[in-house]
């Protein structure tokens, strides 16, 4: 699944493969921990989180891995060294298999976007 025609993130959920729909669903369930106040919605067929109408993270099931979507340069930047060791493209973390989700990191970097105001990309 590349792009998702899912009206909303439960939707979406229903149709990604069992294998990946676990990690997902905790991806999910930090994403909504950590980012209070964000609107969840789905753009670009995945979920997707807006504060004040500014995408800043979302997450995605495609072909190949599971992509965790970082949109904040500045976060990145404060996470360098982390990350260095990440399969990571320039906006993007991906994970080949979903059991290689790296859960802390991901808490890590949302709590980093939702605590500090920045410009996404």
């Amino acid at each position: 699944m590349v792009q998702s025609s899912a009206a909303d993130v439960d939707g979406y959920l229903a149709e990604v493969p069992e294998e990946r729909r676990g990690a997902l669903t905790r991806l999910r369930q930090l994403c909504r921990a950590e980012l209070t106040g964000y609107d969840e919605v789905m753009a670009y067929g995945m979920p997707t989180y807006l504060r004040e109408g500014s995408p800043e993270i979302a997450f995605a099931s495609q072909k190949q891995y599971v992509s965790f979507y970082l949109m904040r340069g500045d976060v990145r930047e404060g996470f360098a060294e982390r990350l260095s060791q990440q399969d990571m493209g320039k906006g993007c973390l991906r994970f080949r298999k979903a059991a290689d989700i790296d859960f802390d990191l991901v808490r890590d970097l949302l709590r980093a976007v939702a605590t500090t105001p920045g410009e996404s990309c």
